[in-house]
C-alpha cells in the first residue's frame, strides 16, 4: 500500500469538563459536527499514563468550513490536574493550536463581539501574514491565520485546524520527525530573535528561533477537508525550557497531541522504527471509536510530545439510519467527491 499522510485529522484537547468545553468550541469555534462521542477505556495508552488504564469520555468534533477536528478528552477516574507552573512559549509540547479562516478582519472582531479572550490585536508574523491570538476559559492558546481553501463557506468566524506550535528543545534534532517523517518539507521561514507578533503570548518578549514548516499537496480520502496545514517549531533560546505536561499524563489539561489521518499504517511503522521513533502505542489491526472504526499508533517527537497516526476504516454520515462510509477497500491516494464529505453537515450539533 505505501505510506501516505492525508492530513491532520485532529489535535486532541484535555479538557476537565467535557460539555462545557465542548459547548465553548461549538460557539466559538464552529466546531460543531460529530464525528464520534462515547465514554471508553484508554487501554492502549500506557506509556503515556504511568502504565495505569484510563476511564475517558471522549468526542471527535469538525468544522465544516475544513481543517482538522478537535479530540475533545475528559478522564474519568480522577480531577485532571492543570500545570503547576506558567507554561510559556518554547516549553517543550504543544502549546498553540492554529485555526484557519477566510477573512482575519472578519474573525477577529466577530471574537471581539463575542468577548473571546484575545490576547491582542491582529499583527503579522515573519512571512508578512495576518494573525491573531485567543484563549479558551481553559487558558489554551489558539492562532487564527488567514487561509482561502475553505470546504463549505458557513456563518462560523473560523474554519477547522490549520496546524500547531510545537515547542521543541532542539528545532535541528526535531525536523527529524516534523519535517521528515510527517512530510513537513517546505521551510517557508526559520527566524532568531525577539518577535513583536508574539508580544502578547507568555514569554512572549524573551529571544526564539522558530521555524514555519508546510507540505506539499495531500492526497487521500479526506484531503479536500483537511486541507493545508502548518507546523511552527519554537525553541526558546533564553531560559531551559520545560515540558508542558510535566508530572502530569496525556489526557490532562491542554494539547495533548496532534494526529494525522493516514493509510499504509505498516509501512510508517517500519519507518519509524528505522528513524529512531518506534511506535509507543499499537492498536493492532482494528480499534472501535464509538460509531467510528480503525486503527492506530503513536509515536514521539524528541521531547516527547505524542504524534498519533489513525488508519480510518469506517465514518458514520447518516448515524440514525446505519450508514456508513467504508474505506478499507478504496484507493487510498483518491478523496471522496465533495457531496459525500459535505453529508458530514447532517452529524451537526445543535445547543
Amino acid at each position: 500500500m505505501g505510506k501516505n499522510i492525508s492530513g491532520i485529522q485532529q489535535v486532541g484537547i484535555g479538557v476537565s469538563d467535557f460539555k462545557k468545553s465542548w459547548k465553548w468550541y461549538r460557539e466559538k469555534l464552529g466546531m460543531d459536527i460529530r464525528i464520534f462521542e462515547e465514554k471508553a477505556v484508554a487501554e492502549y495508552m500506557l506509556h503515556y499514563t504511568e502504565g495505569k488504564v484510563r476511564n475517558r469520555y471522549a468526542a471527535l468534533a469538525i468544522n465544516m468550513e475544513g481543517g482538522g477536528g478537535f479530540e475533545i478528552w475528559q478522564h474519568l477516574d480522577f480531577a485532571p490536574r492543570v500545570s503547576a507552573f506558567d507554561v510559556k512559549l518554547g516549553d517543550t509540547g504543544i502549546f498553540i493550536c492554529k485555526m484557519k479562516c477566510r477573512d482575519i478582519r472578519r474573525a477577529w472582531e466577530g471574537h471581539k463581539k463575542m468577548d473571546v479572550n484575545l490576547l491582542g490585536p491582529v499583527t503579522n508574523d515573519p512571512q508578512d501574514h495576518p494573525h491573531y491570538y485567543l484563549t479558551d476559559p481553559y487558558n489554551n492558546i489558539f492562532e487564527v491565520v488567514e487561509e482561502s481553501d475553505c470546504f463549505i463557506e458557513q456563518k462560523s468566524l473560523n474554519g477547522g485546524v490549520a496546524g500547531v506550535v510545537v515547542g521543541v528543545s532542539d528545532i535541528d534534532k526535531s525536523m527529524g520527525v516534523y519535517s521528515d517523517i510527517l512530510q513537513y518539507t517546505e521551510v517557508i521561514y526559520d527566524k532568531t530573535g525577539v518577535f513583536e507578533d508574539f508580544n502578547g503570548l507568555p514569554g512572549g518578549n524573551e529571544k526564539y528561533r522558530r521555524v514555519l514548516l508546510k507540505h506539499k499537496l495531500r492526497k487521500g480520502p479526506f484531503s479536500k477537508l483537511y486541507g493545508p496545514t502548518q507546523i511552527e517549531l519554537v525553541q526558546s533560546l533564553d531560559r531551559q525550557s520545560k515540558a508542558i505536561f510535566m508530572n502530569r499524563i496525556w489526557g490532562e489539561p491542554g494539547f495533548i497531541h496532534l494526529c494525522f489521518d493516514v493509510s499504509g499504517l505498516k509501512d510508517i511503522k517500519e519507518e519509524c522504527a528505522i528513524k529512531g521513533f518506534p511506535f509507543t502505542v499499537d492498536s493492532g489491526d482494528h480499534f472501535d471509536m464509538g460509531t467510528a472504526a480503525g486503527n492506530f499508533a503513536y509515536i514521539s517527537d524528541p521531547d516527547g510530545t505524542p504524534i498519533e497516526f489513525v488508519e480510518t476504516h469506517k465514518v458514520p454520515i447518516f448515524e440514525k439510519l446505519g450508514i456508513y462510509l467504508h474505506l478499507e477497500k478504496r484507493d487510498p491516494l483518491k478523496s471522496f467527491p465533495s457531496w459525500i464529505i459535505k453529508a458530514l453537515r447532517f452529524s451537526r450539533v445543535k445547543d
